[in-house]
């Protein structure tokens, strides 16, 4: 059973609890309204707005890619026109929307709901549909009651810049705004299982630390193949569905996709980020408001984060890679130069292998902070996750501690990330090495906070007398 596309997957809506609360009520409220669902390219966003609408909306219409001014209007007209006898072909997006009116005033239903999917793909040069769309909405549907208009597109910088932060017709006119996110590993293992899979927590996590969340590459793995073969299939075959997909990611999220990039390669190169500063100097990119707006965007889509170091001040925060996607290309695909159409199930043993599923999975963990924290029973306390670089000096060779969740409550847990095939066993020379990070840690940043020791691992620690020092331990079974 193998899945192909949105197409095989009508059957269920899983997750997407709170989205789905979300636009549930929207669609309930006593006013029209105007909502803007966004998220990354094959994120599932038209398979949960057709699964929570049902056959509830109006008229649908979705932009075409790469078509002119005369083939999308033509394309709203043959959308118009199977659901209203009197339509005609429009010859500009003023009168589309005129027409669009006339067909809605012409109903008797209490609720009219509206869907427009690839809205930005519409905004073809010289169309002048942001300037129809504005009116449609101010002129009209927002003096109405009944109205509920959905938009969505994934090119992420349109939706961000020309309607999320309008500066004209539509400033603060978006009532709404609903972001799809990627699968957590908890809504992951619900996908996989419902359609056949028998992963174990390991692999769950090694598919997820490969696919990043993203339920449509999903749907191409076979539940007949073993995870090693899916991955081989999908990106090492000739002719693998997901070889070329990172360039396609890019492109169809963000216009100059060539810029965003480069800055998504300088930050694979420095695990725990980058300055704004440090990113200039390796990109050589124009310090301007166009770079701020890469930045924001990366970060609202997911690719990156901003945060500050601990005990550090906002002016040293850093930028750091986080999408998992992303991190397989530049470490996996990109160093097959030999075509091994094979390379992951030759790599599995490799220090290629084992660099890679060691940071994979910290990302993994900075991904699942709110779960990690339900596992820890700290939900309800304020944190801030970051991570610790020391310099060498006269008491110390230099420590960095990779994941610290800074809390609230005047404590610190001190985390370490281990991915393993078993239990994992602590050593001596581990332990020791961690109780050297925490008192260069005190030592160097005067911290009065407690440290409490935390170890997160595939399948929890084997005990001995080292992991009796550790404050607390879960594994992937704890916050799945």
């Amino acid at each position: 059973m193998q899945l192909k596309n949105d197409e095989d997957m009508k059957d269920i809506l899983i997750g997407r609890e709170n989205e789905r609360k979300q636009l549930d009520s929207c669609l309930a409220s006593g006013r029209s309204e105007l909502i803007a669902v966004y998220g990354r390219r094959r994120v599932g966003k038209t398979f949960f707005i057709s699964q929570v609408l049902k056959d509830r909306a109006c008229f649908d219409l979705t932009g075409m890619e790469n078509a002119n001014i005369r083939d999308q209007l033509y394309n709203f007209y043959l959308a118009l026109s199977k659901v209203y006898s009197r339509a005609k072909r429009p010859s500009s997006w003023l009168e589309a929307f005129e027409q669009l009116s006339n067909y809605i005033d012409s109903l008797d239903s209490e609720k009219k709901i509206i869907t427009i999917d690839e809205l930005p793909w519409l905004d073809t040069p010289k169309a002048r549909f942001l300037s129809a769309f504005e009116h449609f909405w101010n002129s009209w549907a927002a003096h109405r009651e009944d109205i509920k208009l959905i938009v969505c597109g994934s090119a992420t910088s349109w939706m961000i810049d020309k309607l999320l932060n309008n500066r004209g017709g539509l400033h603060n006119r978006v009532t709404h705004q609903i972001h799809i996110a990627p699968f957590t590993l908890h809504e992951t293992k619900a996908y996989l299982k419902h359609y056949g899979f028998r992963y174990n927590d390991k692999e769950l996590a090694e598919c997820y630390m490969v696919l990043g969340g993203v339920p449509y590459y999903y749907s191409l793995l076979s539940p007949t193949l073993s995870l090693a073969q899916n991955i081989d299939k999908l990106f090492f075959a000739q002719y693998g569905e997901l070889r070329y997909e990172f360039e396609n990611v890019y492109r169809s999220l963000f216009k100059h996709a060539k810029d965003y990039i480069t800055i998504i390669r300088a930050l694979a190169q420095r695990g725990k980020g980058l300055t704004r500063k440090q990113l200039l100097e390796q990109t050589e990119l124009n310090n301007n408001a166009k770079f701020t707006q890469m930045l924001d965007e990366l970060e609202k889509c997911g690719f990156i984060r901003c945060y500050v170091p601990f005990s550090k001040t906002k002016r040293e925060e850093l930028y750091q890679l986080i999408d998992a996607f992303t991190l397989f290309h530049l470490k996996f695909i990109e160093a097959n130069q030999y075509q091994d159409e094979a390379f992951w199930s030759h790599s599995l043993k490799s220090p290629q292998y084992r660099a890679w599923s060691g940071y994979a999975f910290e990302m993994l963990c900075l991904n699942h902070l709110p779960e990690i924290k339900k596992a820890l029973g700290i939900s309800e306390i304020q944190c801030r996750a970051c991570c610790w670089v020391a310099k060498a000096d006269e008491s110390s060779r230099g420590a960095q501690i990779d994941l610290l969740i800074d809390r609230a409550d005047q404590t610190v847990n001190v985390c370490e990330m281990k991915f393993s095939e078993t239990t994992y066993t602590l050593t001596k020379n581990e332990y020791e090495s961690l109780e050297n990070k925490v008192d260069t840690l005190v030592r160097q940043t005067g911290t009065r906070k407690s440290l409490m020791l935390t170890f997160i691992t595939s399948f929890g620690l084997m005990p001995n007398k080292y992991s009796g020092h550790i404050q607390r331990s879960l594994s992937l079974q704890d916050f799945i």
